[in-house]
């Protein structure tokens, strides 16, 4: 079997690949995507860092390759749909560098709190700014964490041990989990006007872009300080500079940028700012740890077959995959599909499995339906293997149930998800042999293929209503790809799914909202 080590990785992991029985690796970093893709059909596994992109058409010339495994957790740098569709296992090590991610969230709060690199600038260049350069403490002050994840929850526990309030906001975390972990929960208007610092433990996902941004700002305590080892992009850069100067924010420490490298950019040189180049992932720990865990990860999977933290696939044979794989496309949809419409934080998810599905194990179907209730929340963190875990953790309790009968279909999955706010129920089935179908949700019936970029639409049955949609987007260049409509089981209403070439933006989707017979737009990525 061949390795082909294509990104920077610690000497640990590659000593393991050199000592592995029936196991060659090459490691050839810093190749262009064509020389890449010249040599990649001699290989059986492709380890990747961040600057290797695995594009659909690099994996087309992939003859060979079995897996791909990310030394780290983001996965944007690869087709994860293709390599899927290719029969591609794709991993990542999503616990390898949380801690020291946390503790640079710390260590850049406290060095922005007592201006320790403007205090080592001034002094390298002959200065000495005592006065000027006089800072504050944090002990008793308020640090309000945006997210609530492995990072988020290490940073809040730190920062309770340096003696202050901590409070909490995660819209997808119960209440009762928080408090159960010690800290207040609090909405996101009240983290803005109670946070002395405001750190953000979030993934880069439609939602968060933007996040922090001229409004938020505007509601929150004059003299904040705003902490960034996330995602750039999460923080708007032109929103926070604006910000900086009219000093409602104090100061600003980042470890991620919109663009990466940012160049030469005037919130980076603002002189209440401090940055560094993406450096929470990067100790000596961490690095060995992703290094050894995607060394044994692959391994074990080339010599054994064992899949570990594939975000792709479950841990199940070849042949027992090709029975349930369609099963396990249609529950991951689902799941994507409850996180998107249901408001407030899930409490429980009920799997329902109605029909003969011929004595298949389904646990690993139920797994696919909390990995795609969770991706959206938590992206590249949750895959096949942690996704029971991380749905414990966030408080969401699950059960299963099993019916021979099925009333409209030879088999059926029913996903009923309760939040603290209300209650969605999406039913599906495979049409044919493979191709999911969402068939019910809440009182709609439809014929839905879960794909692409979609939009619900409910609104009033009347003649007209779908003219009026139709013509909204046609005026805004947005084409409809697909469109399917399902009819309220007792009522006035319908549902309507459209699939469009591009993503509709947020000022067309309330023109969509103000139209007379629409009644709601919701915007889906699939």
């Amino acid at each position: 079997m061949k390795v082909l080590v294509s990104d920077n990785l610690g000497e640990d992991g590659i000593r393991m690949f050199q000592e592995a029985a029936g196991i060659d690796v090459d490691v050839k970093t810093g190749l262009e995507p064509d020389a890449l893709k010249e040599i990649i059909a001699s290989y059986d596994a492709l380890v990747i860092r961040s600057a290797t992109k695995v594009t659909k058409d690099l994996l087309q010339a992939a003859s060979k390759l079995k897996v791909v495994g990310r030394a780290g957790i983001g996965l944007d740098n690869v087709d994860i749909p293709e390599a899927t569709q290719r029969g591609i296992v794709v991993m990542n090590t999503p616990t390898g560098n949380v801690i020291t991610t946390a503790e640079h969230a710390i260590a850049m709060m406290l060095s922005l709190t007592r201006n320790i690199p403007t205090g080592t600038a001034s002094l390298r260049q002959g200065r000495w700014e005592k006065k000027k350069l006089q800072g504050r403490e944090i002990f008793n002050k308020t640090l309000g964490v945006i997210g609530f994840g492995k990072i988020g929850a290490i940073v809040a526990d730190r920062a309770r041990g340096l003696r202050m309030n901590v409070i909490i906001h995660d819209p997808f975390v119960t209440p009762e989990q928080i408090q159960k972990a010690g800290f207040e929960s609090v909405d996101l208007d009240g983290l803005y006007e109670r946070a002395d610092y405001i750190t953000v433990h979030v993934p880069k996902l439609k939602n968060t872009i933007g996040m922090l941004n001229k409004a938020a700002f505007e509601k929150m305590k004059p003299g904040v300080m705003i902490v960034n080892c996330a995602r750039g992009g999460i923080v708007d850069e032109s929103d926070l500079y604006e910000a900086l100067e009219s000093g409602r924010v104090a100061g600003a420490a980042l470890d991620v940028f919109e663009t990466e490298p940012p160049g030469k950019s005037p919130l980076v040189e603002h002189e209440r700012v401090i940055c560094t180049p993406h450096l929470g992932a990067s100790t000596r720990e961490a690095q060995t740890n992703v290094a050894v865990a995607v060394a044994r990860q692959i391994i074990d999977f080339l010599t054994e077959g064992t899949v570990v933290n594939a975000v792709n696939m479950p841990s199940v044979t070849g042949e027992v995959l090709e029975k349930i794989g369609p099963y396990l496309t249609l529950a991951d949809r689902m799941g994507c599909l409850q996180a998107q419409l249901v408001r407030g934080p899930i409490k429980e998810v009920v799997i329902e499995f109605c029909g003969d599905f011929k004595g298949i194990d389904l646990s690993p179907v139920s797994t696919a339906v909390l990995k795609g209730i969770l991706t959206p929340v938590v992206k590249d963190d949750v895959n096949f293997v942690n996704a029971h875990v991380m749905a414990q953790q966030r408080g969401i309790t699950v059960t299963e149930t099993s019916s021979a009968e099925s009333d409209y279909y030879v088999n059926q999955i029913t996903v009923r998800a309760i939040s603290t706010e209300m209650e969605s129920v999406v039913s599906g089935t495979i049409f044919g042999k493979k191709d999911p179908r969402i068939v019910k949700i809440d009182k709609f019936r439809l014929e839905m293929i879960p794909e692409g970029h979609m939009a619900l639409i409910q609104n009033i049955d009347k003649p007209g209503s779908i003219g009026e949609i139709g013509t909204t987007l046609g005026q805004h260049q947005i084409n409809i790809g697909r469109m399917q409509v399902g009819q309220e089981e007792e009522g006035d209403r319908n549902i309507v799914f459209l699939t469009t070439d591009t993503p509709i933006p947020e000022d067309v989707v309330e023109k969509m909202r103000q139209l007379s017979l629409v009644k709601t737009v919701t915007p889906l990525e699939f």
